[in-house]
């Protein structure tokens, strides 16, 4: 059995899980996710511990009993804590600015680029040169940040672009004659 799914995920306080014949929901304070279960894996709750098992030997159902129980932890985390991405912006004129649901980024090109968040996604920008998103959903909000950051990744000779803020990017050396 995977070793992450052997791991129980504990369920805190203030969390409601419920576990249909096709679908998992979790609710909390930040909001409700759901989840497509999947019948390769069957999931028993008892005292406030989900434990997830593969329904057969195969090598498939071994594997998702550790990726549903990591599915249904993130959800568990991302109702209480939330998840949160960190972008930041280099370079001369780069600036970002939130308003509301939207996010206006100057980076360089001939207008300005207006990204709308959907709905359960918040961004703010403490910084012209930072935008923080957040929301509940983990892939989500990666999911914006990774799109964000297309509009203008960091090139290698400068390091001009939108980045992670956890991003190291390698610098190229320039062409010599």
């Amino acid at each position: 059995m995977s070793r992450v799914g052997k791991m129980p995920v504990s369920i805190p306080s203030g969390v409601d899980v419920a576990i249909k014949d096709d679908q998992i929901s979790v609710k909390g304070a930040l909001g409700a996710l759901a989840l497509v279960q999947n019948a390769l894996v069957t999931i028993t709750s008892d005292a406030g511990k989900l434990t997830f098992a593969p329904a057969n030997e195969s090598r498939e159902a071994n594997a998702m009993s550790g990726t549903m129980r990591q599915l249904v932890n993130n959800m568990v985390t991302g109702v209480t804590k939330g998840f949160e991405k960190k972008l930041n912006l280099v370079g001369v004129g780069y600036k970002a600015q939130a308003q509301g649901d939207k996010l206006n980024l100057t980076i360089g090109y001939s207008h300005p680029v207006v990204v709308d968040m959907p709905a359960g996604i918040t961004v703010a920008t403490p910084l012209p040169t930072e935008i923080v998103i957040k929301g509940s959903d983990r892939q989500r909000v990666g999911q914006i940040a990774a799109e964000i950051r297309a509009f203008r990744p960091p090139e290698p000779y400068k390091g001009k672009g939108i980045r992670y803020s956890d991003e190291k990017i390698t610098i190229k050396e320039t062409k010599k004659k």
